[in-house]
């Protein structure tokens, strides 16, 4: 199985993104102000809570972009008000996207636009000329993590064939920001969406960062005062900002480390393992037996999270033991049986390998 995992930071570089937030908040906010909770309601002259309003501008020079706005509704509803901040003036909503399964809340969101997708291989970027030569395209979204089994293609060259035609562009950063060196709008994209709830954040916080004129919009029909991310909100987002980077580092890490153990030989019921992002950067073993059912069953009596709560959130600290995505399943129906994925989370090594190996002794212990 050919796999193309993310670069992910080290974690000196996890270290510098962390130093690199915490001197831009104290720009920003005098001292006391971080000791507090944050204010609430639509100030007179800014429509929301001045430290909501501070926060967007912290996010906005983090990522070295010209604005940003926090909404409630995750990674979804920062995608779709990117797609609406792309699209509202335009008649007709032809959108590039990659030939691949679409998210299913993203296609959700298509369907309610009225957009219409025209799909082309991005890891053939011959083909994307080819594409955007053929056909009226208005946007494109470009997904930052794997689709597909055996994506390959680097987010920067695709970025950059699209902004050939001058076709503006929002990406789907979700899984990828603070895991990897940048994210779309440092790369040349318009916009770039992800929820912060990934980010050790607070629940359904979502973030949209890119160029003004099409954020201006997207604050503009986000008037409501119940729309208002609350000042406290903009707080937890900026904690999470500091802590995920090292956090996530650290996770990849392990994740490396378990990807040598496990195809070692070492452990005699495992066949191979790989790393991937599925969406999240995660090992998936394959058993030599079909016996993934039962490794799931014994392992969240041993510890394990059973399943996943916003994909890496505050919640998720014991490492994850979970069914293999659609997608592993489309390509061969019978991996099910014998495959599971791993995310870490916050647990180490040892961790994960007692979980696992105690689990294979239930298992053969009921047997």
């Amino acid at each position: 199985m050919n796999v193309y995992p993310l670069e992910s930071i080290d974690i000196e570089e996890a270290k510098e993104k962390q130093f690199k937030i915490v001197d831009i908040i104290t720009k920003h906010f005098r001292g006391s102000e971080i000791l507090t909770r944050g204010d609430l309601g639509v100030i007179k002259g800014i429509n929301k809570p001045s430290f909501t309003l501070k926060a967007e501008n912290i996010i906005s020079e983090f990522f070295n972009a010209e604005k940003s706005v926090l909404v409630r509704g995750a990674g979804t509803a920062a995608i779709k008000w990117g797609l609406y901040g792309l699209l509202k003036d335009k008649n007709r909503r032809n959108i590039l996207i990659h030939k691949a399964p679409i998210y299913p809340t993203t296609e959700v969101t298509f369907n309610l636009m009225n957009i219409e997708t025209i799909e082309s291989d991005f890891n053939d970027l011959s083909q994307i000329e080819n594409t955007l030569k053929n056909n009226n395209i208005d946007i494109a979204l470009i997904q930052h993590t794997r689709q597909k089994i055996g994506d390959s293609y680097n987010i920067k060259d695709v970025i950059d064939k699209i902004k050939e035609y001058n076709i503006p562009i929002i990406t789907d950063d979700n899984y990828a920001v603070m895991k990897t060196k940048n994210i779309g709008i440092e790369l040349g994209a318009n916009l770039s969406a992800f929820s912060t709830f990934k980010l050790l954040g607070p629940e359904g916080i979502g973030c949209l960062v890119g160029n003004k004129k099409y954020i201006d919009k997207v604050i503009e029909a986000n008037y409501s005062g119940g729309c208002q991310v609350q000042g406290y909100e903009a707080l937890e987002v900026l904690k999470g900002f500091i802590y995920a980077p090292v956090s996530l580092a650290i996770q990849s890490e392990v994740n490396n480390k378990l990807f040598n153990i496990l195809n070692s030989g070492e452990i005699e019921f495992i066949k191979s393992a790989y790393i991937v992002n599925a969406q999240s950067k995660v090992i998936v073993i394959e058993f030599k037996e079909d016996i993934a059912k039962e490794i799931l069953l014994y392992s969240e009596k041993l510890g394990a999270l059973p399943n996943p709560v916003g994909a890496e959130s505050k919640y998720e600290f014991s490492p994850l033991f979970y069914k293999v995505s659609g997608t592993f399943i489309k390509s061969d129906n019978t991996l099910e049986n014998r495959m599971i994925r791993i995310n870490p989370n916050r647990a180490g090594v040892d961790t994960v390998l007692r979980i696992l190996k105690d689990s294979y002794k239930l298992l053969k212990g009921n047997k």
